[in-house]
């Protein structure tokens, strides 16, 4: 009804499943990557929960899209069953054929064995997937664990992903299923999304179904849309949908806060807290929130701890430097470690930078323009490095960090590498030139172009981008020779170590521990495949330089990460 009045081609908000507006969220990738490497982890459970509509099975839907040809898949949607139903809901699945009269667990057995050893024989895994396995019984829950007792000398037969609500973390905690909850190899929890999330869901959504405009709703509407949604993408999208129809019907072309209140008030009833919505769920930044004065006096607090953190900082030589030859916000940011920093103020000084346009661009390249190797010192500022030398990469790896580069990219993947970067753009005569690229909205990119920061819109950027970028990357551990930095790692024990810690698998269960070189340099590549899978890389079981950046970004190693709109 409202969709030509905001110009879109469809409605975006369909709660119906559609594989075009598949939204990835960080936490999402985390939830696949976990169900990958549980499919990796030869056999057992794997355990994926979540409030109702946070995604699971958006989750599941992408996990089955990347099992691979040599996989049987059995999907169970209903398990409110007996034990012997589900045993025959599986074989069904399955495909097996059972005796006329099969009505008892032995004469469903029998038949399930003899199918999974003829698959693994043939080199094929089989996995069940139940969807809803809160609704199972303790006994068929129980049932379930005797079917992973099904196995070879190699591995177990069967690969069982459990998906439920939260419910399904307590039930396997009961004592009498503590057998089973030993068999869970990885598990994921699926929280809701944050406030940006939320804004980047609704943005993707828009864009999707045709809008190439700003969002067509106020910033307080957005704030109201997260906190009456919990963050919940189901609620996101009947909230969404309500108020656009709400504008639609008063002629306006704005959703307020007003408006997505009247909405929230229609989709989901006046008690909001019997639904779990909390009156005091807040945005960080944003006034008006419950508990104000409690806010302040910790704020206040906060501050005090922060400032005498900061001031033992700043007494550091390494971090003087950094304070003289750099602004404020950009000072803090640099000095202060992500995990102690608030970064509301260092964001207004972002978001309110001025807008300029393709010629004031190319004026200011023109003024101060910067060499590669300039743009490589300018980039070190971020990470504390001084490299004024006449190779500032060299002078970089002396410290441990790696110049490495990129000729194609997208701003998808500059996104979620989550780090400061080297763009190389075209100046007004289609010569080379370099701007550090440190923070991005929705709308913009913050450029630092000969030592003055400005705000881009993203689509001048991609006008006169080049398609490559420069960053910096704390060398792993293992890694000794910058040579070494241009090879690529699949049977690393070091690797194979950090990537059971990320699955969560026990330590008697890493790659690392396999007696066979062969089959733990394979599991090791299956790892670094699945984990590549997962977060936007492409896919070659090999571990490079990108691969890095992301298992850097994942164990929390200490790197810059971008500055991104916040609310």
């Amino acid at each position: 009804m409202y969709t030509k009045f905001f110009g879109l081609s469809q409605n975006p908000f369909s709660i119906s499943p559609d594989p075009r507006y598949l939204y990835m969220s960080e936490r999402h990738r985390e939830a696949l990557a976990h169900l990958l490497y549980g499919l990796k982890g030869g056999g057992g459970f794997v355990m994926l929960s979540g409030e109702i509509g946070t995604g699971k099975t958006t989750v599941c839907r992408c996990f089955l899209e990347q099992i691979n040809d040599d996989c049987n898949v059995a999907y169970i949607f209903n398990p409110k069953l007996t034990s012997e139903e589900l045993l025959r809901s599986i074989c069904e699945e399955f495909h097996i054929a059972l005796p006329l009269n099969a009505v008892t667990t032995k004469d469903f057995i029998g038949p399930l064995n003899e199918f999974l050893l003829r698959e693994h024989s043939a080199g094929k895994n089989n996995i069940l997937i139940i969807d809803e396995a809160q609704n199972l019984s303790v006994d068929v829950l129980e049932q379930l664990r005797l079917l992973t007792n099904l196995e070879t000398n190699e591995r177990k037969l069967l690969q069982i992903v459990l998906i439920g609500q939260s419910e399904l973390r307590h039930m396997l905690a009961q004592p009498e299923l503590a057998q089973l909850e030993q068999r869970v190899i990885a598990r994921f929890h699926l929280e809701a999304l944050s406030f940006e999330e939320t804004k980047h869901y609704i943005a993707h959504r828009l864009s999707v179904a045709g809008m190439s405009g700003p969002l067509p709703f106020e910033r307080r509407a957005l704030v109201q849309i997260y906190k009456r949604s919990l963050g919940i993408p189901r609620r996101i999208n009947l909230l969404c949908g309500g108020a656009l129809l709400g504008a639609y019907t008063q002629g306006s072309a704005l959703v307020d806060k007003r408006t997505v209140n009247k909405a929230s008030l229609e989709m989901f009833g006046p008690d909001l807290k019997r639904q779990g919505f909390d009156t005091r769920f807040s945005v960080p930044g944003l006034k008006g929130n419950g508990r104000f004065a409690a806010s302040i006096a910790l704020v206040g607090f906060t501050g005090l701890v922060l400032g005498a953190a900061l001031l033992a900082m700043i007494n550091k030589p390494e971090n003087r430097w950094a304070l003289q030859q750099t602004s404020p916000a950009t000072a803090l940011t640099s000095v202060m470690p992500d995990s102690a920093l608030i970064k509301t103020e260092v964001t207004k000084t972002i978001t309110e930078d001025l807008v300029v346009s393709k010629s004031e661009l190319y004026a200011r390249l023109a003024v101060k323009p910067l060499s590669f190797n300039q743009a490589w010192q300018e980039l070190g500022k971020a990470w504390g490095l001084t490299l004024d030398t006449n190779d500032a990469c060299r002078a970089a790896w002396e410290k441990r960090v790696y110049c490495f580069n990129s000729k194609r990219s997208s701003m998808g993947l500059i996104r979620d590498l989550n780090r400061p970067v080297i763009v190389v753009i075209n100046d007004e005569h289609s010569r080379k030139a370099y701007a550090v690229l440190s923070a991005l909205t929705l709308k913009t990119a913050q450029l630092n172009v000969g030592g003055q920061i400005i705000s881009v819109p993203l689509p001048l950027l991609a006008e006169v981008w080049q398609g490559g970028f420069s960053t910096l990357l704390r060398a792993p551990k293992m890694i000794t020779e910058k040579a070494d930095m241009e090879k690529v790692w699949s049977n690393s024990d070091w690797l194979a170590t950090q990537l059971a810690k990320i699955q969560g698998t026990p330590g008697d269960q890493s790659s690392a521990s396999l007696n066979s070189t062969s089959t733990r340099d394979s599991v090791v590549r299956d790892r670094v495949y699945a984990f590549q899978q997962a977060y936007g890389l492409t896919p070659d079981g090999k571990a490079g330089p990108m691969t890095f950046m992301q298992l850097n970004r994942v164990m929390g190693v200490d790197e810059p990460r971008l500055i991104t709109d916040k609310p």
